[in-house]
Formats: structure tokens, C-alpha cells, sequence
């Protein structure tokens, strides 16, 4: 990637981070922290073994889109996760920092056209993921949680957004994803103008780039299915995040009960993937979800905050990650 490009993602990511950070009651952290003790090390710590799952899936669709041997490695490849999900982390609308830095460090290795079909599939099995993760939520608090009429009724709602959205990437990965997106921008009044552009421009690249994302999943089926599982494991095994940090202040927490606080919070942050770190509305999905399961609210900000300093922490490492970037051969 060309310095300037690599400066630049650096500089938005870094601004915004510090905007965050002055947002803190350092006061309040200090203690959070304190209070914490070593499950707070094991918190951050437990990140460092997610991204490894998220970099094992991306690899291995990566693999499958070639049959030669990967001029990169692991290793760098993890770099680029995590300088990835800093950059989602700290830029609104979600997708709109990772994705692009993560195209223009890959190029190089293995071409435009791979490196966006690998970054697409690899978002789609993510996002993905999180669909079955939600749809397993409804079915766990079903089994393990009395059911009011209006609790009953929101699992019915979820549940079928999630199926509908399950069929709609399943669809997307038979026949490619890239135009049906830009074309479903092409109709929004902000967008529109941009994404018909840019289909017209790009026609041909974008028809390849489908090409190779339904082939990956024809034909690769086993591919699919591991980089599917490989992320919802992540997504489960994220959930000793908030058991992890319950414990300081709750001895007798289940993982059960951690799986459906993340996946109720985790619903209402991607709601608002729009807002940079989805400020405020983690820390609300928090209360909600641990306040809907009995517990108090006070334990609902001790839980946010300590996530919340963790996002900071790994978008940090994250930023300087990228200014690390060496230019290779």
C-alpha cells in the first residue's frame, strides 16, 4: 500500500480514537480497572486469540481463491485483521475503514480482483455469522428463560429478520453479492447517483468479483462451511468477554447467560453501525440485556465500561499496527 494511503487511514482512525478517549471519565475508568483486577488482562488478552479465529477464516478463503502459493503470511495477515476491525471500530458506518484498508494491503500479493472478492466474502461470512449467532440466542433464551408475551413476541420478530437475512446471503453466495448491493444503493437518494457510477465504471470487475465469490462457495463448500463455523465460534467464545468480567461481582454467573447479554447488545450496536465505536449504543444494549435478565444496572455499566476499554485498547494497537507496515517485495 502507498504511504499516503497508509497515512491517511492512520490519521481518520487516530482522530477519531482520540475524540473517544476525551469522551472517558478517567476517573471512572482508574477505578473500573482497579476494580477488575486480573480478569481485566484476561479480557483484553482473550481478544488476541479472537482475531486469530477471524485472520484462520480469511485465510483459508483466501487459499481457496488460488491455486498458488500465498506470497504472504499469517502472521502479517493477522496484522492486517486487527489494523481492520480498528479501523471499522473507530470510522462510521462500520465497513467503510476496515474493508478498504484491508483491499489496498492485499492487492499487491494477489491482485485487486481476488484481494476484493476475499475481503467481500470474508465480511459476508462474518456479518453472516452473526445471524446464526442471534437466531441460537432466541432458541437458548426459549429453552433457559421465562417468556413473557412481549419478550415472546420480540423473539419472533428477531428470529425471522434473522432467517430472512440468512436467506438473502445465502443467495448472495450462490450468485455473488457485489452488484445486488450497489444496485440496492443505486436506489437510496444519498447514494444513488455514487452507486450507479460506479456500477457503470466497474461493470466487468464487479461481474468477476461475483464470479469468484459463487465459485468459492460451489465449489469450496468445505471452505464455506469452516470460515462460517470459524466465526461463529468467535462469536461464542466473545461471550467470556462479559463472563469474564461479571465475575468480579458475580460469582455465580452461567455462559449461557453471557451468550444472551452479548447477543442482544451486539443486535442493538449493529443497529447503529452508523455512530464511530457505536458509542452509546453498546453501552444501552448493555443495560437493556442485563437489566431484562435480573440483574442491576449498575452491573450493566461496570460491564460496558470495561468493554468499552478494551475497544479502545485494541483500536490503539490496531492504528499503530498499520504505521508498523513495512513495504515488501
Amino acid at each position: 500500500m502507498k504511504k499516503k494511503y497508509q497515512n491517511a487511514f492512520f490519521l481518520i482512525g487516530l482522530s477519531i480514537l482520540i475524540i473517544m478517549v476525551s469522551q472517558l471519565d478517567f476517573v471512572q475508568v482508574s477505578e473500573g480497572i482497579g476494580k477488575a483486577g486480573y480478569w481485566f488482562a484476561a479480557v483484553v488478552g482473550l481478544w488476541a486469540v479472537l482475531y486469530v479465529l477471524n485472520t484462520c477464516a480469511w485465510w483459508i478463503i483466501i487459499k481457496a481463491g488460488t491455486d498458488k502459493q500465498l506470497p504472504l503470511s499469517f502472521a502479517w495477515l493477522y496484522k492486517i485483521t486487527i489494523s481492520g476491525f480498528a479501523l471499522n471500530y473507530a470510522t462510521p458506518g462500520g465497513l467503510m475503514g476496515g474493508e478498504p484498508y484491508k483491499i489496498m494491503s492485499l492487492s499487491p500479493y494477489i491482485g485487486t480482483k481476488s484481494a476484493t472478492a476475499s475481503v467481500i466474502l470474508h465480511t459476508m461470512t462474518h456479518i453472516f455469522s452473526h445471524f446464526w449467532y442471534w437466531l441460537i440466542s432466541c432458541a437458548l433464551f426459549l429453552l433457559t428463560e421465562p417468556i413473557t408475551i412481549v419478550t415472546g413476541i420480540l423473539l419472533l420478530l428477531v428470529s425471522a429478520f434473522c432467517v430472512t437475512a440468512i436467506w438473502f446471503f445465502m443467495k448472495g453466495y450462490k450468485k455473488g453479492i457485489a452488484n445486488s448491493i450497489l444496485n440496492m444503493l443505486s436506489h437510496l437518494p444519498w447514494m444513488g447517483r455514487w452507486a450507479k457510477g460506479f456500477i457503470d465504471k466497474h461493470k466487468e470487475k464487479l461481474s468477476e468479483i461475483d464470479e469468484q465469490i459463487a465459485s468459492l462457495h460451489k465449489e469450496n463448500t468445505q471452505t464455506f462451511v469452516a470460515a462460517v463455523l470459524l466465526e461463529l465460534v468467535c462469536r461464542i467464545i466473545s461471550a467470556l468477554e462479559i463472563m469474564f468480567t461479571l465475575l468480579v461481582i458475580m460469582p455465580d454467573v452461567n455462559f449461557i447467560e453471557c451468550i444472551l447479554i452479548l447477543a442482544f447488545t451486539s443486535l442493538v450496536a449493529n443497529m447503529l453501525f452508523f455512530i464511530p465505536l457505536q458509542l452509546g449504543g453498546r453501552e444501552g444494549g448493555f443495560l437493556m440485556s442485563i437489566g431484562g435478565l435480573g440483574m442491576s444496572a449498575s452491573t450493566g455499566i461496570f460491564v460496558a465500561l470495561i468493554v468499552r476499554i478494551r475497544e479502545l485498547i485494541w483500536t490503539g494497537i490496531g492504528l499503530l499496527l498499520i504505521k508498523l507496515e513495512r513495504k515488501r517485495a
